[in-house]
């Protein structure tokens, strides 16, 4: 409990930067509203639950997922469980593509369709979601289908929703209810809770979740799991994600020996290297006047964003350098559009 109090202080302390809504930031732990991987990237999610019996044992209830962005902002993917939703299931496997539409403006609204093949049941199963996300809160709904729900030969539909509220940009709460339409003797709604962060200076999220749920499949999360219902006891457990950006691997493919191609002498009166997916040197002070040089030393693409000029950089290749002068007194922050846990400030001073 303590733990818990020093971070909610942390967490609301005065002079925190506005919360954004990043990805996983912005979807509980069992719906996953509109949320696909980032552009360019394979998302790897290993989530684990468990329950430890009265003589210690511990019974594992893990779900891996892996989904890959295309091109457009369609995602295909894979949810993996050791478990089943069905009776006398072994396992469970969710074959799925999603289609994500967002709205950057003020209301910042997310649309989602997603269509699945569930090996356990041999069901197509199919999702419509919405999600709201003003300021600091996301609201979810998800609205779900399943031609052979359980392997028990009809159809079932089932919806459910679920909010996040995050208390800066690294700390979230997140909770969510789902409940078949029409419940069968001894189905009950299932339900989740987390408590969400995302590693500074990492593209990583790390969360901390209890649920009665154990397969997280469109039906695993429509009602209470099998395994939580028989033994009567709550799910504890852990989420962690692992994004990989295609770039990453170019290297492998293309022979060379990794030295930087020779470049050209700038008269920047300071440099910013991006190094490890931080900026080094993240505060740099320079004189009105002068120019920052901005280089690339990883593998994948960055950008140098500000936001209180209308300025960026565009992306930025391995190697790769940008260059920008400053004319007048300020203090400038910036970011890194694909990684925007990637912050600097600039102070201009005077001539």
């Amino acid at each position: 409990m303590r733990s818990l109090l020093v971070l909610a202080v942390l967490a609301l302390w005065p002079g925190l930067e506005p919360a954004v809504a990043q990805a996983f930031l912005a979807r509980s732990p069992n719906i996953d509203g509109t949320w696909i991987p980032d552009r360019h990237a394979m998302q790897f999610n290993f989530q684990h639950r468990f329950y430890v019996t009265p003589n210690h044992t511990v019974i594992n209830a893990p779900t891996l997922t892996w989904t890959f962005r295309l091109p457009w902002t369609l995602a295909l993917g894979v949810h993996y469980s050791t478990r089943s939703s069905t009776l006398g299931g072994k396992n469970e496997m969710e074959l799925y593509g999603r289609w994500q539409f967002k709205e950057s403006g003020a209301r910042r609204i997310g649309l989602s369709a997603t269509g699945a093949w569930n090996t356990a049941a041999k069901s197509f199963d199919g999702e419509v979601g919405i999600d709201w996300s003003p300021s600091r809160f996301t609201i979810a709904a998800v609205l779900r289908g399943m031609s052979n729900a359980y392997d028990g030969g009809k159809a079932r539909a089932a919806f459910g929703t679920g909010g996040v509220v995050r208390l800066n940009n690294y700390v979230a709460l997140a909770a969510d209810v789902a409940t078949l339409i029409g419940t069968d003797p001894g189905e009950h709604a299932s339900w989740s809770s987390g408590l969400l962060f995302q590693i500074p200076n990492a593209p990583h999220f790390f969360s901390l979740q209890a649920s009665n749920a154990d397969v997280n499949t469109m039906e695993g999360t429509s009602r209470r799991g099998l395994f939580s219902g028989g033994v009567g006891k709550m799910l504890y457990g852990f989420e962690f994600t692992i994004p990989l950006h295609y770039k990453r691997f170019v290297a492998w493919l293309k022979p060379g020996t990794g030295v930087p191609p020779a470049r050209k002498e700038s008269d920047a009166a300071a440099e910013v290297r991006m190094v490890e997916f931080e900026y080094r040197s993240d505060t740099v002070f320079v004189r009105a006047g002068q120019a920052v040089q901005f280089l690339n030393m990883d593998p994948v693409e960055h950008t140098v964003t500000f936001d209180a000029i209308a300025t960026s950089s565009g992306l930025i290749p391995k190697f790769g350098t940008f260059v920008l002068r400053f004319d007048r007194a300020g203090v400038w922050k910036y970011h890194c559009t694909p990684h925007p846990f990637m912050e600097g400030v600039i102070v201009v001073r005077e001539r």
